[in-house]
């Protein structure tokens, strides 16, 4: 089965940093893209991040572009998101999914779609991620 596994969430100062690991497991890495969403308490979940996006393009939302970066180690077959300047704000458990590339519109208008969540099959458990002022 395909599994992914999140890690690397904790609690952080304001201004800190942080790298979330998402290992995946039981697929052609290269044929997928990666999301990473993240819910806070009462909100929707949003998509925050994406690798192999567009073809093999990355993409970030406004709230993080500019300080944070996501790569991938396909030796490892593990996608990384690193969020420097963490404000309380970007509190939230954090997810990451996989869709295959080919079944995915690009992202600019991905990220638009209110249902965007439905479009990812496989997911991680979430992480969580607490930033304190």
């Amino acid at each position: 089965d395909v599994q992914l596994q999140a890690s690397g969430g904790g609690l952080v100062q304001a201004g800190g940093s942080l790298r979330l690991a998402c290992a995946a497991s039981e697929f052609t890495f290269d044929d997928y893209t990666i999301v990473w969403f993240r819910q806070a308490p009462g909100k929707e979940r949003e998509g925050v991040s994406c690798i192999r996006c567009g073809g093999d393009g990355t993409y970030f939302v406004d709230s993080v572009k500019g300080r944070a970066a996501i790569a991938s180690d396909n030796a490892k077959n593990t996608v990384y998101l690193q969020i420097d300047s963490l404000k309380p704000e970007d509190t939230a458990e954090y997810f990451c999914a996989a869709a295959e590339k080919i079944s995915l519109p690009t992202p600019r208008p991905l990220f638009k779609i209110p249902t965007m969540t439905r479009l990812f099959e496989y997911w991680g458990q979430g992480t969580q991620v607490t930033v304190s002022s």
